[in-house]
């Protein structure tokens, strides 16, 4: 996938998080071509990975729309999400190294800045990638794949929690318990720490309920044709920052792949001559 088909899907991405989009709004490929002022392939491909992130759905005689996903689905995959994102913070909290703990510590300070001017999408993606160098710490590929994977279905969620009051102070307040405890390599308090921040339940879940709400309600139209620089630009997947400033999200830690054992030859009966 192309870096333009990235940046379409996180502006469409956006659009579904504030609710412009709305559950069963039809995706139309030419209209958002024309809005966004590309050729209809980049939108295609971006609609793809919107289908692969579940955000999208395919309806037979309508095509892609805007997926309906219920409150307690919600809830279940941010319980998931609370039970992998806690074993990344077991497994980095005895495996990391002092560079990853310093990656950690940076997408943390990001945050304050966002949180202090009030910048919800700022903090977004600070969020992203304080959450994002917990997985590389943990020095497991498969379960940052898990992890990565759960993530991405979830962004425009966590996107919306943002912009619940007061949701940022606490949100930083909550990461610097995990890094607090990441740093003197409490296993089981940073398991604790990670799980309580990502868990929805009492009155966060009542705020999730509110902000969906809000998703539904209304109607939004089109703004005239969208120039493409105007896009919203995702933070660079992986190697070095971006020339916007972005910072890298970090790669899935590498394992050798276990060598294959060597096929025995069958034993050769004797035979009588």
């Amino acid at each position: 996938m192309s870096r333009l088909s990235e940046r379409l899907r996180e502006a469409i991405e956006e659009e579904i998080a504030t609710g412009k989009l709305l559950p069963g709004h039809h995706l139309d490929e030419v209209e958002l071509a024309t809005r966004f002022g590309v050729s209809r392939t980049p939108i295609r491909e971006a609609l793809n990975l919107l289908l692969g992130e579940g955000l999208i759905e395919n309806r037979p005689r309508r095509g892609s729309v805007v997926a309906h996903i219920s409150p307690q689905r919600l809830v279940e995959m941010f319980e998931v999400m609370a039970e992998l994102e806690a074993m990344c913070a077991q497994l980095a909290s005895r495996r990391m190294t002092d560079e990853e703990l310093a990656a950690i510590e940076a997408a943390h300070e990001a945050g304050r800045g966002a949180a202090s001017a009030g910048d919800p999408d700022a903090y977004f993606y600070a969020n992203e990638r304080f959450h994002y160098a917990l997985y590389a710490a943990s020095h497991n590929s498969f379960l940052f794949e898990e992890a990565a994977a759960l993530q991405r279905k979830l962004r425009p969620y966590r996107r919306l929690q943002l912009r619940v009051r007061h949701r940022m102070q606490r949100s930083f307040e909550e990461h610097q318990a995990i890094v607090d405890a990441l740093r003197v390599g409490d296993t089981a308090q940073a398991a604790l720490s990670v799980r309580s921040h990502v868990v929805v339940q009492g009155e966060r879940f009542a705020d999730l309920l509110a902000s969906l709400s809000r998703m539904t309600e209304g109607a939004w139209q089109p703004e005239p044709a969208t120039a493409l620089k105007t896009l919203p630009v995702a933070p660079v997947r992986a190697g070095r920052a971006g020339a916007d400033g972005a910072t890298a999200l970090p790669r899935p830690p590498r394992t050798k792949p276990a060598a294959r054992p060597r096929a025995r030859p069958a034993p050769v009966e004797p035979t009588e001559g």
